[in-house]
């Protein structure tokens, strides 16, 4: 299996499992927040998925120097009460409340940046993985780094969001 391969694969799994967690729920069990021992709220699946979904497409559109699937037509269909360029990185209660989104947006838009990723991802060769595309870390972070980064993010949240899943299924 060659580089570009095992990347498609990675971020095919991604995939999957999102489909798998959004599978049957609807707004309100998207949108549902577990509370906390501290009598807060956590994360709702809709934030775990749109937050995974748009750091890919802001990293993976940074890496290869192109647009945001996100700022190309989804951030308008969504309709949330954020800035276009917000990616969930900090939000505190009230911004995971205002993502409110269904299940054939989410999908939707998870699938559009799926897409794209493989499309970007699906030629590259060893060397590629090599290109500096962030110099503002020590050492500067390279592609490779930068696509298992995502990867990880993705697959810790979507793990997240089965695990929310599964909680309101029992």
């Amino acid at each position: 299996m060659d580089v570009a391969q095992l990347l498609v694969d990675g971020f095919g799994r991604v995939r999957e499992e999102v489909h798998g967690v959004l599978d049957g729920l609807d707004e309100g069990a998207l949108a549902h927040r577990p509370p906390r021992a501290d009598g807060t709220s956590g994360n709702s699946v809709a934030w775990l998925v749109w937050h995974l979904t748009r750091v890919q497409d802001d990293h993976v559109a940074d890496a290869f120097d192109s647009q945001q699937v996100w700022l190309d037509g989804w951030a308008e269909r969504a309709g949330l009460p954020l800035p276009p360029e917000d990616t969930g990185y900090g939000h505190g209660s009230d911004d995971v409340e205002a993502v409110v989104l269904g299940a054939d947006v989410l999908r939707g838009y998870h699938d559009a940046v799926h897409d794209r990723t493989v499309g970007l991802v699906g030629s590259l060769a060893p060397r590629d993985l090599d290109r500096v595309v962030d110099r503002s870390w020590d050492p500067p972070v390279t592609l490779g780094v930068r696509l298992v980064s995502v990867l990880s993010d993705d697959l810790q949240h979507v793990g997240q969001a089965a695990y929310l899943r599964g909680l309101m299924l029992r």
